[in-house]
């Protein structure tokens, strides 16, 4: 007796594809996955590819860490925002810093006027970290900080803070972000050529397996990458790029790839299709845990996991009725935890108007406590596994970020291919497509191009005193007349030594915080050594 065959469904209605062309047929079998082999793809949660997952248990053991991305004007105002969200269930820190502060200049720069404590907390000193963890024990708080160019100034004032606390170094957990090649791609927050920047990170590396041997020192970020406009494959591509070209100097410098592997850690983008969102993260932990083991013959289980943290998009927030940011936050976050994240911001409903009010900070941090305590959603491990629409684009990302990682490659490695602009122009290419394919409408945003309101209502925002820069100037000013400033002179004049040989940075930058010298002036005394970094303009 013959089968009858398969009956398909014929979608004639609407376009059934991604705005990034990968196609969503309407019914999807296994035939669809061409020789795929649970046991090779999936395995179990906890074992390699890591597909399901990094943890055997994953959210059975432990949920993940809620962060909410905060800071903004002081580091007093700062830190009472911070302990208001630990007092309502935060369980991470999670560390916005100020414009001068990334691209390391003081708030008394003639360039930082008009941007201290704008889009995040301005740090000049060992006074401002202080202030920022007042009350907080950094022992015990993981504390993640997005800072790239001034990463090491940075995470040398948060352990200078954290010994004055009198804290156990070797039991400080976070993360500082220090992926400056995506600065260069997508960002724009760096200062210095990429070969000396490159030389920072791995130093951070290095001084951090020895003193902070559970802090993660960097944080490969795809999160900018897609905000900038690429497609899910690109940010896998170009996020795991990175990655290998980051191991590929830590090796250089003469690092054990067990050694500084098991604490890379990874930051991606939680966008709007859910189904894609869910087998970008899935997609990545294979490749990357694949890459490890076959590309640089790491032994160690924890070297081939691809740990990561998600935020929720903040392109996909429209300032057109604010509060369906409400939903699409929420489906973001969904998609991030079916995803596996370890650690999860959710952005909140008025960040598309402003810095987010208390209140708007509140809801995002319920979002994430309803899909953890309410949704049912943690009770199993990976729920999606299977799925056919899932595992198939699963495969087709990794398939297309490999395509790209290969392409980089035959170009000399991702340096080479950010120095020529090729990065720059995919992502460049994919944003314009999806412009235009929301000027046209072929693309819906919801109150942007279709469901628009007759009539907006506004809503409550935060609005920063003009005050604050003053007041932040005027503690400055009066760091530096009370310091000693021999000491600070010689600290500087240590780091720049240093910038022109080869000896790790880290110590003399630590050193150079504690005696008061400014993010500015550290800054400016590896400026001195390095030069700057000129854009080519890239069309």
């Amino acid at each position: 007796m013959s089968e009858e065959p398969k009956k398909r469904v014929e979608l004639t209605e609407r376009k059934a594809a991604s705005p990034f062309g990968l196609p969503m047929e309407a019914v999807i079998t296994a035939d669809d996955l061409h020789g795929w082999d649970p046991e090779r793809e999936l395995g179990y949660p906890g074992e390699f590819p890591f597909t399901r997952g990094v943890y055997p248990t994953m959210y059975r053991g432990r949920l993940w860490t809620t962060r909410q991305y905060a800071g903004f004007g002081t580091a007093t105002e700062s830190n009472e925002r911070y302990r208001y969200l630990l007092a309502q269930g935060q369980t991470g820190l999670s560390v916005a810093f100020d414009l001068p502060t990334q691209i390391g200049m003081d708030s008394d720069h003639v360039l930082a006027l008009g941007e201290v404590g704008k889009v995040g907390v301005a740090i000049d000193s060992l006074e401002d970290m202080q202030a920022l963890f007042d009350g907080i024990p950094l022992e015990r708080v993981s504390t993640s900080m997005t800072i790239n160019s001034t990463a090491a100034i940075l995470l040398a004032l948060y352990v200078a803070v954290a010994k004055k606390q009198g804290a156990n170094l070797q039991r400080l957990a976070g993360t500082v972000q220090n992926d400056i090649l995506k600065e260069y791609v997508a960002r724009g927050t760096y200062i210095y050529p990429l070969r000396p920047a490159m030389r920072i990170v791995t130093d951070i590396f290095a001084w951090s397996r020895r003193e902070i041997p559970n802090w993660n020192p960097i944080s490969i970020s795809g999160y900018h990458i897609r905000e900038a406009g690429s497609t899910e494959v690109q940010e896998v591509a170009f996020t795991l790029a990175n990655g290998i070209a980051y191991v590929e100097a830590a090796i250089a410098a003469g690092l054990s790839v067990d050694d500084f592997a098991p604490q890379l850690s990874f930051f991606f983008n939680a966008h709007n299709e859910l189904l894609m969102q869910i087998a970008k993260f899935r997609a990545a932990r294979r490749l990357w845990a694949r890459a490890m083991r076959d590309r640089f013959h790491a032994h160690g289980v924890r070297s081939m996991m691809l740990r990561f943290h998600a935020q929720t998009a903040g392109s996909a927030l429209t300032a057109q009725q604010p509060e369906n940011n409400l939903v699409r936050v929420a489906l973001q976050c969904l998609a991030a935890v079916l995803g596996g994240c370890q650690s999860l911001h959710a952005n909140a409903l008025d960040e598309a108007l402003a810095l987010p009010t208390e209140q708007a900070v509140l809801l995002a941090l319920r979002t994430q406590q309803i899909i953890a305590n309410e949704t049912g959603v943690v009770n199993t491990v990976d729920p999606v596994a299977g799925s056919y629409a899932i595992e198939k684009l699963t495969n087709e990302i990794e398939s297309g970020a490999q395509e790209y990682i290969s392409k980089i490659d035959a170009m000399g490695g991702m340096l080479r291919a950010i120095e020529v602009g090729y990065v720059q122009q995919e992502i460049q290419k994919a944003a314009y497509e999806y412009q235009k394919a929301v000027d046209s409408g072929e693309q819906v945003v919801v109150g942007v191009n279709r469901f628009q309101a007759e009539e907006e209502r506004p809503i409550p925002t935060l609005r920063l005193d003009p005050a604050i820069e003053r007041e932040q100037v005027g503690r400055l000013n009066a760091l530096r007349a009370r310091r000693d400033t021999s000491k600070t002179k010689a600290a500087l004049a240590e780091i720049e030594r240093r910038a022109r040989g080869s000896e790790n940075l880290m110590p003399a930058i630590l050193a150079a915080v504690e005696v008061y010298a400014t993010v500015g002036e550290i800054s400016d005394a590896l400026r001195r050594a390095f030069g700057e970094y000129q854009e080519s303009v890239v069309i």
